[in-house]
């Protein structure tokens, strides 16, 4: 039986087509309602009207002087793509050991990886901050307000998720690959660039994305972590949304601008890799 004959059996046609409708307005609503108010003025937006009262395309040329977006957007992307690389890496490395090697400790490696998801990062700020703290009296250097420091906090809260995504894909590579490489006098490095990290590309961008959106949407770790000249996009945002309250007339228009702008390397980033993200996904899934 063919996909579309089961989603039609499981519902109607005119049914389907009401869930479809109401996702589409759930989803899409909020995001219309952000594009509208974005071109519209402030005062406009403020009434709570739905459609602009005239296009304010110059919202989006205000955004750059009325606030830091600009070097928040390259903080975050140099921050977030290099959590996203790191992550990856490290994370194929760990899982073709994990996956491909026998040794002691093996099982609770992998258990201590997914109790490490558990914790709340909220409970981590404190000891983060006076881990930091210490460890630049100790070494005489600065750490906080840098972009290692978040760089540092995010991959620990990445690489557990990344390991396990990889350690799942791996396990549905057989281990035929490997024995076919070193048979052919491969060392088991070259087995993993030249064989495995190939065939794991779905794997390492869900592993990448992943940690890219980890980075890219922080707001708590990177406010107390950066200053004024490392702060992410995303806290440039909360700041200039915070500014706005108590004025006469916050700048709506403009607010909604920045966020869209600041979303939109995300859907991007989405669109390119959309084919590896539901493979990456969907694998382990159907033995």
């Amino acid at each position: 039986m063919r996909r579309s004959e089961e989603v039609a059996r499981l519902l109607p046609g005119p049914l389907r087509a009401v869930v479809l409708t109401v996702l589409l307005l759930v989803v899409l609503g909020p995001l219309a309602y952000m594009a509208l108010a974005s071109v519209s003025s402030d005062l406009a937006v403020a009434r709570g009207a739905l459609w602009p009262d005239g296009f304010h395309i110059d919202n989006y040329a205000k955004i750059w002087s009325t606030t830091n977006l600009g070097r928040g957007l390259v903080n975050s992307v140099l921050v977030a793509g290099a959590v996203a690389v790191v992550s990856a890496f490290v994370a194929l490395l760990s899982a073709y050991v994990l996956v491909r090697y026998a040794f002691r400790g093996r099982i609770a490696v992998l258990r201590a990886l997914l109790a490490l998801q558990s914790i709340p990062g909220t409970l981590l700020l404190l000891p983060v901050f006076v881990l930091f703290a210490s460890a630049a009296t100790a070494l005489g250097v600065t750490i906080i307000g840098t972009r290692w420091a978040v760089l540092i906090t995010y991959l620990t809260f990445a690489l557990p998720f990344s390991t396990w995504v990889m350690v799942t894909y791996l396990r549905e590579l057989p281990p035929e690959l490997d024995e076919a490489a070193r048979v052919d006098g491969a060392s088991p490095w070259r087995v993993l660039t030249r064989v495995i990290a190939p065939l794991s590309w779905p794997g390492l961008v869900v592993s990448g994305v992943f940690a890219f959106l980890l980075g890219w949407n922080d707001v708590l770790f990177a406010s107390v972590l950066t200053n004024p000249d490392t702060r992410t996009a995303a806290v440039e945002l909360q700041i200039f949304g915070a500014s706005q309250e108590g004025g006469a007339l916050p700048v709506y228009g403009q607010l909604m601008a920045a966020a869209l702008v600041c979303a939109v390397p995300v859907v991007a980033l989405y669109l390119v890799f959309q084919r590896y993200l539901v493979a990456g996904l969907t694998t382990g899934g159907v033995r």
